[in-house]
């Protein structure tokens, strides 16, 4: 008789199944992260930028270059208001917020394919509890609009953000475009804020100062407002079960 068993796979195809797995791939995700932020901790990178960046560099080649640095610097998770302050200080306010803005979007991107590509098969089914169910149907129904709420809310974190993003279903072009339309305000106090650095009693910096204080007390009162709200409906859910 033909021997009818079925032959057990080779090493070779047992690795490549565990290498295309999604919890792989998240691995592979979180120590790429975990690399970027010791990176970030023991490099500094952040330095090159706001003291260390070539004085020879000049015209649009620096332009090119700072903001592809800021994108990379970005997406391992440099804090951005000190990569647009160094932007305002090396290149003044119209073209830093240009080289800033164009930095964040390509930073975005990086994180944004890199979440995708590696994290999203094995995140998704985890989406189970009711906040995490409405903030993915949220961002993948409204993509472009939701996106554009968070990039100008000052108080979401912009790493988390990105990759929140990249779980959901959100298309690249809502997310690419809302991104660059909602970190133009901050962004560009902060480059200014940079530009005039030198003098500090200065309306342009004072101004920017300003709005970025008053931005931020506003993003505070209105996660509180929010906060309140919830235990309010939580407490209001709570008494119509007992009355039930």
């Amino acid at each position: 008789m033909l021997d009818t068993a079925v032959p057990s796979p080779g090493l070779a195809a047992r690795c490549v199944r565990a290498l295309r797995s999604p919890w792989f791939r998240l691995g592979l995700l979180l120590a790429l992260l975990g690399g970027a932020v010791a990176g970030v901790l023991v490099l500094r990178p952040e330095r090159l930028l706001t003291g260390g960046w070539p004085t020879h560099l000049s015209g649009g080649s620096a332009l090119v270059l700072f903001a592809a640095a800021y994108g990379l610097c970005t997406a391992a998770f440099v804090p951005r208001p000190v990569l647009s302050i160094a932007a305002g200080a090396l290149f003044g306010a119209p073209l830093g917020t240009a080289a800033a803005v164009v930095g964040t979007v390509l930073g975005s991107a990086v994180s944004f394919g890199l979440g995708r590509l590696l994290g999203q098969e094995a995140l998704r089914p985890l989406l189970r509890g009711r906040w995490l169910k409405a903030a993915d149907r949220q961002l993948s129904r409204h993509g472009f609009r939701s996106m554009l709420a968070i990039r100008l809310f000052p108080g979401v974190p912009f790493a988390a953000a990105n990759y929140c993003a990249a779980v959901s279903r959100m298309g690249w072009l809502p997310f690419l475009l809302a991104t660059g339309a909602g970190v133009v305000p901050t962004t560009a106090a902060y480059v200014i804020a940079g530009s005039h650095a030198t003098s500090p009693t200065s309306v342009p910096f004072l101004g920017a100062m300003a709005f970025i204080a008053v931005t931020g007390i506003a993003a505070v009162v209105v996660a509180w407002c929010r906060r309140g709200r919830g235990r309010a409906g939580r407490g209001g859910s709570d008494g119509s079960g007992l009355e039930g």
